[in-house]
């Protein structure tokens, strides 16, 4: 008789344990996943939070010409009443820093420090800012280059708005809001006030911000870059190129590494 040859069979166990291949993206698969990450930095851009970078030295020493931030948009939005409770909604209150559209330039996004609330009577003595008969202890302000001479601007209102840098509107509207020494803000409007108060065109200047006009609350500077004061004057395609060149050669060394996600306060 022939020998029966016996033919080990496979290790099934050893099939199950073994991985299985991951099949492979496809195009389609691909570009919807990128379509979908795409829209979703789209919403949170256009909705949630705004780049924006410091053009003027109006808010020195607490935001430097060059600073860019992330600007919360949802924050002062209107309360909705089904996400409502998910979302950190609340009002503007005093002294927080702003970003809005400027009442006298259309399209000009502005930032400032709110130091007036809808009802809040201000006024100006010697440079010193008095809200309801306070004086306000302000220890963010940045009183470098103040000129006593400066009379408008360091006692407002109560020198008649002939400053050639006040916005003609304003000047015509502010003796309206002026109740004794005062300037009473009114309802659903803001006065509002740059830290470096030596140099700041603010609401002395082209008046109250409305309430629709304001966009967010600045979070905190991801970066920030020496940039030279007039620089946002600069339009020109040709002086875009050339600061653009500057950053590229410059950024290590020019860029302000400690102001890396620093707080706005």
């Amino acid at each position: 008789m022939g020998t029966k040859t016996t033919v080990p069979k496979k290790n099934d166990s050893a099939q199950k344990d073994a991985p299985e291949e991951k099949p492979k993206e496809t195009t389609v698969e691909f570009l919807a996943s990128l379509a979908a990450v795409l829209v979703t930095g789209l919403f949170i851009i256009t909705f949630v939070v705004q780049a924006f970078e410091i053009p003027s030295s109006s808010m020195e020493e607490t935001l430097l010409i060059g600073d860019h931030v992330f600007v919360n948009r949802i924050q002062f939005s209107p309360d909705s009443k089904w996400i409502g409770p998910l979302l950190p909604y609340r009002s503007v209150r005093f002294q927080d820093i702003v970003v809005f559209l400027s009442p006298e330039t259309p399209g000009l996004y502005v930032v400032k420090r709110i130091i007036g609330l809808p009802g809040d009577r201000i006024h100006l003595r010697n440079g010193v800012v008095y809200r309801n008969g306070q004086p306000l202890n302000e220890g963010y302000i940045d009183k470098d280059q103040d000129n006593p001479a400066d009379v408008y601007r360091n006692n407002f209102p109560a020198v008649p708005p002939d400053d050639p840098n006040v916005w003609s509107v304003w000047a015509s509207e502010l003796p309206s809001y002026i109740q004794g020494e005062d300037l009473v803000v009114p309802p659903d409007h803001y006065f509002a006030m740059g830290d470096h108060r030596a140099v700041s065109l603010d609401s002395r200047y082209w008046g109250f911000i409305p309430k629709e006009n304001v966009i967010g609350r600045p979070m905190f500077i991801y970066w920030s870059f020496q940039t030279p004061n007039d620089q946002y004057l600069k339009t020109a395609w040709s002086d875009r190129l050339l600061f653009l060149g500057r950053v590229v050669i410059h950024f290590f060394d020019e860029t302000r590494w400690k102001r890396t996600l620093k707080m706005v306060r």
